[in-house]
């Protein structure tokens, strides 16, 4: 019985290798010998890789004051030296009382210091951010962008999962200075507001 159950077992393996090989060709394996057991192809595994200094910005649409009503952002910055710093959130707190102020507040020193475009971005509908624009009386002073699809963020790898407190992904907290399409400068966090970058210009 002993070798009948061995034979057995052994008519099962054989079975189960053809299988392999029928499913997935007679190459997929080479043995169980803890070495590549595949020949072909290997799976790849990439892995975002965050903006960082020297990265162009890409080439993603936002938008402005309504759906439709769209900029590209790398066109936006062509030829032309800027600012572009994301918020978590319109009309929250440290957003509305600090960030987007300190922006608005000195847009003149920046203007002076070589900023020829200053523009504001978050994961919001672009109603709520040309409201919080008016009610910040941005005007004239920082554009107002809607990365109403997470496009912009998911592409600078910048995402903030703010799921528990603001209901889904928005963007991290960040500030670049940008020249002709390049990022010369990266701030993240409280490193982000407007006089560390206003100190980033005139250097």
């Amino acid at each position: 019985m002993a070798r009948r159950s061995a034979f057995g077992r052994a008519v099962l393996l054989v079975g189960a290798l053809a299988l392999v090989r029928t499913l997935f060709g007679s190459t997929a394996f080479t043995g169980m010998t803890g070495k590549n057991l595949s020949s072909g192809p290997q799976c790849q595994i990439v892995v975002a890789r965050k903006v960082s200094e020297g990265d162009s910005l890409p080439s993603v649409d936002v938008d402005v004051s309504k759906p439709g009503d769209t900029v590209n952002v790398a066109e936006l910055f062509k030829g032309k030296k800027g600012v572009l710093f994301a918020v978590p959130g319109a009309f929250t707190p440290t957003c509305s009382e600090k960030h987007l102020p300190g922006y608005i507040e000195q847009s003149e020193e920046l203007k002076a210091a070589g900023a020829e475009v200053i523009a504001c971005v978050a994961v919001n509908d672009p109603f709520v951010m040309s409201s919080w624009g008016k009610q910040q009386e941005a005007e004239g002073k920082v554009t107002m962008l809607a990365d109403t699809k997470c496009e912009l963020t998911k592409a600078l790898d910048m995402e903030l999962d703010a799921t528990a407190k603001l209901g889904n992904v928005r963007s991290q907290r960040y500030a670049m200075i940008v020249d002709d399409g390049k990022i010369t400068k990266l701030a993240t966090g409280d490193d982000s507001f407007a006089p560390d970058i206003l100190e980033a210009l005139k250097r």
